[in-house]
């Protein structure tokens, strides 16, 4: 489905853990790490479609995450023709996007790579939110540095340890001796 400005819905969804860290995946057979993405299908919400390419790339339910939140317009890119499939170029020029920013709810071994029978990543990793984007493909950058700020207004803040931050403790704790 391509509206009529050649762009083909689609959602991004940027999952963080307790510790504001990113999911990263690989994608499989290649050294390209990327944030789970996917089209929307006829007839369903951003959010529906969020949620389906979550299970289907990441084997996550609803049940392993909570919504902190989404952009709020259309985020495109455009797809260079040597990328795109030859039956559609006609009218395509890339993707629009709806981002979504989760918190991961549930446990690490919750996520799997082969919930689906066609999986997209096989590996992946935590790194930090604002991780350098140099690694995402040259024309996904702007509108992955794009969806990070925009987001990054609803990662809730980090909790410390009872007492303050640990790395002042041990700072404390070295200078008694």
């Amino acid at each position: 489905m391509i509206d009529r400005d050649g762009y083909r819905p689609n959602v991004g969804i940027i999952l963080t853990n307790e510790k504001n860290q990113a999911f990263w995946g690989k994608r499989i057979r290649q050294d390209a790490w990327q944030f789970p993405q996917g089209g929307i299908q006829y007839g369903e919400t951003p959010e529906q479609a969020m949620y389906r390419e979550l299970h289907e790339e990441v084997g996550l339910h609803c049940c392993h995450v909570q919504i902190l939140g989404r952009t709020r317009e259309w985020m495109r890119y455009e797809v260079p023709q040597s990328w795109s499939k030859r039956e559609s170029r006609g009218n395509y020029k890339g993707q629009k996007q709806i981002w979504f920013l989760l918190r991961l709810v549930g446990r690490d071994c919750d996520v799997s790579l082969r919930a689906s029978g066609h999986p997209e990543f096989d590996a992946w990793r935590w790194t930090d939110y604002w991780v350098d984007i140099e690694n995402v493909i040259e024309f996904k950058r702007e509108v992955y540095g794009l969806a990070l700020k925009e987001l990054s207004r609803y990662l809730p803040p980090l909790k410390h340890a009872e007492g303050g931050d640990a790395s002042r403790r041990l700072v404390s704790s070295a200078s008694r001796k």
